[in-house]
């Protein structure tokens, strides 16, 4: 399986200490080098910038192939070079939380993974408590419909 990470499911998932089950659900992923940027940049927690720059081993960093694709222009350096990246490696996924590099993804035939899927995935496996990981995700900057958070919560009481 390819997958292609953007850099806010990576930021989340380190600030509510679940990173971990990226590895664990599908063995490695690859970054662009703008979203691994973006992970290292001063403005992201610190957290986040220390667990990334002593990067772990299924985490891969790659270059584009070409030049970037000028009709992506309208998305978010990451968002850019994650879906390019996803296009040239014909990836399995790409993994992504901004609305309109979803919607761009889709368009273009690439599955989407969010943070959430993340989560539920991860919690159909018994890898994390999701009650817990979505109230530590509360607590950051993340934004999601209070009625999308309680439906997936529905599908997971016992």
């Amino acid at each position: 399986m390819i997958l292609i990470a953007d850099t806010s499911p990576l930021n989340y998932l380190v600030q509510i200490n679940h990173f971990d089950v990226v590895e664990r659900l599908y063995g490695h992923i690859i970054v662009p080098e703008a979203v691994f940027r973006e992970l290292t940049d001063l403005r992201t927690p610190q957290k986040v910038r220390t667990l990334l720059l002593d990067r772990p081993e299924w985490l891969h960093v790659r270059l584009l192939n070409g030049p970037l694709d000028p009709s992506l222009e309208y998305l978010g350096p990451g968002e850019q070079e994650a879906i390019q990246l996803a296009q040239e490696l014909r990836a399995s996924a790409i993994l992504i939380d901004d609305k309109q590099g979803r919607a761009e993804a889709s368009k273009r035939k690439l599955a989407v993974i969010g943070t959430l899927g993340v989560l539920a995935a991860a919690a159909e496996q018994g890898l994390l408590d999701l009650p817990e990981a979505i109230d530590r995700l509360r607590q950051t900057s993340f934004h999601v419909s209070p009625q999308i958070l309680k439906v997936l919560l529905n599908r997971f009481k016992s």
